[in-house]
């Protein structure tokens, strides 16, 4: 980013920050206090996009020479760059259904021609062991990714969906990935959920100095809820550093990291409210 777009960025931020705010609004975070965590945001974000754009280049590669092998091992990794950033992803609803859309996202399910992206190939390399006919489906989604990155780079962060951003990954997590149906074929969902929940704790990690300053037994709490879910999760880490399969996950833990998620949901759906942003 250049200082000329950096500047540019700063002040669209602060007016759009300013226009969120009333003059009888009586909270005590300043619009302009958000300006220096919303804009670290959206370093991270840039970052993180950079590399799902390398890694996503990488994994279609292999897709398309068929070598489905490296392509299972790409996979997850791969992924984990979206899933930290998904709630600006998610903005971009067309892109977001492109990309990251599941079978049940369409009428013919899998045999869908609209079923694109992530899932699809995850469907082929698991499910069939195969990589054919995947090369279009792998430059759709590499032409996806990049256009993602394009649509990131010149949008003014909504405060409110920065904010709010941490509480939609865990409420997500908690409504329908806990279950272990986004990544069905694979079961991959440990990357997923600690993707998840890097995003969700950088988040809360940007605006801690503001939230202790409102209330710091809130941030202690949703800190220990973190370390409970990030510990739960390094349980099931493997020696190369990846994770193991989802279907390993024991019930006690699967109930465990469900009722932990569930509380940072709720806690973290307070945070617009404490910085003035309902």
């Amino acid at each position: 980013m250049t200082m000329h777009t950096l500047r540019h960025f700063l002040a669209g931020l602060a007016a759009g920050l300013l226009g969120v705010y009333t003059a009888s609004a009586a909270a005590a975070v300043s619009p302009l206090d958000l300006v220096g965590p919303i804009s670290d945001y959206k370093i991270y974000v840039t970052e993180n996009t950079h590399k799902l754009v390398a890694d996503t280049r990488a994994f279609t590669s292999a897709v398309k020479a068929g070598d489905v092998e490296q392509a299972k091992r790409l996979f997850a990794p791969t992924r984990m760059s979206y899933e930290r950033i998904e709630p600006v992803a998610e903005l971009f609803s067309d892109l977001d259904a492109a990309i990251d859309s599941r079978a049940d996202d369409h009428e013919q399910a899998e045999r869908d021609p609209g079923f694109t992206g992530f899932h699809r190939i995850e469907y082929s390399l698991w499910e069939q062991n195969s990589a054919q006919d995947l090369g279009p489906v792998a430059d759709t989604l590499m032409a996806d990714v990049l256009e993602l990155q394009k649509r990131l780079a010149g949008l003014t962060f909504p405060p409110e969906k920065v904010v709010g951003g941490a509480a939609v990954l865990m409420e997500e997590v908690a409504a329908t990935k806990i279950s272990g149906e986004e990544d069905r074929y694979s079961h991959t969902d440990l990357w997923d959920f600690q993707a998840n929940f890097e995003g969700a704790y950088k988040i809360v990690e940007l605006l801690r100095p503001l939230i202790g300053n409102e209330d710091e037994a809130f941030a202690q709490k949703t800190d220990a809820n973190f370390k409970v879910v990030f510990d739960t999760l390094h349980k099931y880490r493997t020696a190369d550093g990846g994770f193991e399969s989802y279907l390993k996950l024991n019930d006690d833990d699967r109930k465990l990291l469900a009722g932990r998620v569930n509380v940072l949901a709720e806690d973290l759906s307070r945070l617009r409210g404490m910085m003035g942003l309902n």
